[in-house]
């Protein structure tokens, strides 16, 4: 097995059992409706990046909850992966999915003089 190959699987594995203990161990409603959209874990296993996201509004709340459960999470998270280390977390909020609703709401905004072809000219005539 290559090692981008084990680190991808590491990465995933830790993604699902963070996600499962936030999902299910963890009562603060501050992380709740939180989505885990990656993890990136050191080549050591000391620190483990974990990527959410959420409402967008909720940010600063998502991050104090996750700060505040972040030892509960390791303590869980340890128990489940039975690895001999078990990473320090570390909670970052990933705002690819506010990138991408920010770029579709921008495609069906079209202007009308792009939509209808006027004041374009068409890059092939229209009588070939």
């Amino acid at each position: 097995m290559s090692r981008e190959s084990f680190a991808r699987r590491t990465d995933e594995q830790v993604r699902e059992v963070v996600a499962s203990i936030l999902a299910t161990e963890i009562s603060d409603p501050r992380v709740a409706l939180v989505t885990v959209t990656g993890a990136k874990v050191s080549p050591d296993k000391s620190v483990a990046s974990v990527y959410v996201s959420g409402d967008p509004d909720r940010y600063d709340d998502v991050l104090a909850g996750l700060e505040s459960a972040k030892g509960r999470v390791r303590t869980l998270l340890g128990k489940t992966l039975g690895w001999r280390v078990t990473p320090e977390l570390r909670f970052f909020i990933d705002d690819s999915v506010d990138t991408g609703e920010r770029m579709a709401r921008a495609l069906t905004n079209v202007p009308p003089t792009l939509v209808d072809g006027h004041g374009a000219e068409p890059s092939v005539p229209e009588d070939e």
